[in-house]
């Protein structure tokens, strides 16, 4: 008896260590999982772990101290479609007609069987999911609000999504969950279109005197929940949020994703809509700082992160998560709403010490925040290398063992080492930024160099320092001794600006920069 039961607490010691061990080799061999955290219109100056000392960000502030600050962490674009189009694609947006802000109606902008971050990390063994702001268009000629909703995500790689989709300053104001707009009524079918539908239709300029926030440009046309947007739409009503529950409803969705597929490696893009206008927070979050409502979408978007590390950190999975966090351009204060954001900005630097921000091409558009964190295999630190978010395809592929086609993300760098802050790990050597859309203004950096190509010959005002203005088609910048862009040394350095001219000119000629 004693022989039997000695073997048989031996046999379950063998299968409690064989059991442990293959759990350590699969911990080990299973890639990582990857969140990305795109926050909107969110500037360098924007966060305390940034420099920002009229509001605190703890949660966001809690990422950089455990991983990688990076202080030449850019965007692609200074405007939201191109930025999230070269993200998820790889590619520069300039490379593709159509990639200017979308309009409500605007079609899918990235077709089935064009590679995507999502689509190369599913086919890696990932569970993908895309939840939050949109933007890059559905369908195929145009939405069909009242049927299938598609080309869309799940047609580029996405295994689900819940979407705002196109920005809460446009119609329409319901939630898209993979192919239908979610809870739509077929007795109320939902119409969007560009031309007032009726005489009688409200809109911000008949009925301005009924609204909770006032427009001061653009942002005039149908009244949903007390605030009038860019375009027009009927019915749907009972398909339509509330702007205030936006981030809250996000945040739940993500949290209920990450814990179904907590078993399988995953990546989300939890695509924020903070501090994009309307700048309408819940409740809890409203006058929490002294910048308006600005500053409180700040402080409602840093409860976001939150929420989701501590979801991570609960579910333990922090170890096996790469979580990347950036923004999709640089900041703007006026941006066709009345809140406050430019008389209560005291001295709140959004941009921090760079000129500009959302809309054009200094390096406040495009240099953002940008960190990431990975648990016990990134150190913490902080990193001056040059990484963007058009480079996010490439590095993830590399950390999930995929390779690329030879003709996918075309402009996207393997900087993983970078990312994870590896010793003498090196970023990109160059980097073409744009504001908005094909053939507009451009921005080389290069090293310490920067060239600015206006082919507009004017830069657009984003109630920053920067006024709106004309300019010369060519500047140049030495951003070790300028990084504000206040002095233009192309008369100096002649021959520098002639080979950043032609260096521009190539990338954009050659429909490609990675080799």
């Amino acid at each position: 008896m004693k022989q039997r039961s000695f073997n048989l607490i031996a046999l379950v010691a063998i299968f409690s260590i064989g059991g442990i061990l293959n759990g350590n080799i699969q911990a080990e061999t299973r890639p990582p999982n990857i969140v990305v955290i795109m926050a909107d219109d969110l500037g360098y100056g924007d966060l305390s772990c940034y420099g920002a000392t009229a509001l605190e960000t703890p949660n966001i502030d809690r990422l950089a101290a455990e991983g990688q600050k990076f202080t030449s962490g850019y965007c692609s674009a200074s405007t939201c479609t191109p930025t999230r189009y070269s993200f998820l694609t790889g590619t520069y947006a300039f490379r593709k007609k159509g990639t200017g802000i979308a309009p409500p109606n605007s079609p899918a902008l990235i077709q089935p069987g064009t590679p995507t971050i999502a689509s190369i990390l599913r086919t890696s063994g990932y569970k993908t999911a895309v939840i939050g702001k949109w933007h890059l268009g559905l369908g195929s000629e145009m939405p069909d609000w009242n049927g299938l909703l598609k080309p869309g995500p799940l047609e580029i790689g996405f295994d689900r999504c819940l979407l705002l989709p196109t920005t809460n300053d446009r119609v329409p104001q319901v939630y898209v969950e993979n192919h239908r707009v979610l809870n739509l009524d077929p007795a109320d079918p939902l119409w969007v279109g560009k031309k007032k539908p009726s005489p009688d239709h409200p809109t911000g300029l008949t009925h301005r005197d009924t609204l909770k926030m006032d427009w001061s440009h653009g942002h005039n046309s149908t009244i949903h929940n007390g605030i009038s947007r860019i375009g027009f739409y009927t019915g749907g009503h009972a398909a339509r949020f509330r702007d205030e529950d936006l981030s809250d409803r996000w945040v739940e969705e993500s949290i209920k994703w990450i814990e179904s597929n907590r078993d399988h490696p995953f990546f989300l893009f939890f695509s924020s809509h903070d501090l994009h206008v309307p700048r309408i927070v819940h409740e809890r979050f409203q006058g929490a700082t002294k910048l308006g409502p600005r500053g409180d979408a700040i402080v409602e978007l840093d409860w976001c992160v939150g929420e989701l590390t501590k979801t991570l950190d609960r579910l333990k999975l922090s170890e096996n998560t790469l979580v990347v966090f950036c923004s999709d351009n640089g900041p703007v204060m006026d941006d066709g709403y009345k809140d406050d954001a430019i008389e209560k900005q005291g001295k709140h630097q959004p941009a921090g010490p760079y000129q500009g921000g959302k809309y054009n091409v200094y390096e406040g558009g495009t240099r953002t925040p940008f960190i990431t964190r990975w648990t016990g295999k990134i150190a913490p630190g902080v990193s001056d290398e040059m990484v963007c978010t058009i480079d996010l395809a490439a590095s993830c592929a590399t950390l999930a063992g995929a390779s690329l086609p030879n003709n996918a993300c075309l402009d996207s760098f393997d900087v993983s080492d970078a990312l994870c802050g590896k010793e003498k790990a090196s970023g990109r050597d160059h980097l073409v930024q744009q504001d908005n859309g094909q053939g507009g203004n451009y921005g080389l950096r290069v090293g310490d160099w920067k060239l600015l190509r206006h082919d507009s010959k004017k830069t657009k005002n984003t109630g920053l320092r920067l006024q709106g203005r004309p300019v010369s088609r060519y500047m140049l910048f030495n951003l070790a001794t300028d990084p504000s862009e206040q002095h233009d040394v192309i008369a100096e350095n002649e021959e520098i600006a002639n080979q950043l001219k032609q260096q521009l000119q190539d990338l954009i000629a050659a429909g490609r920069s990675r080799p």
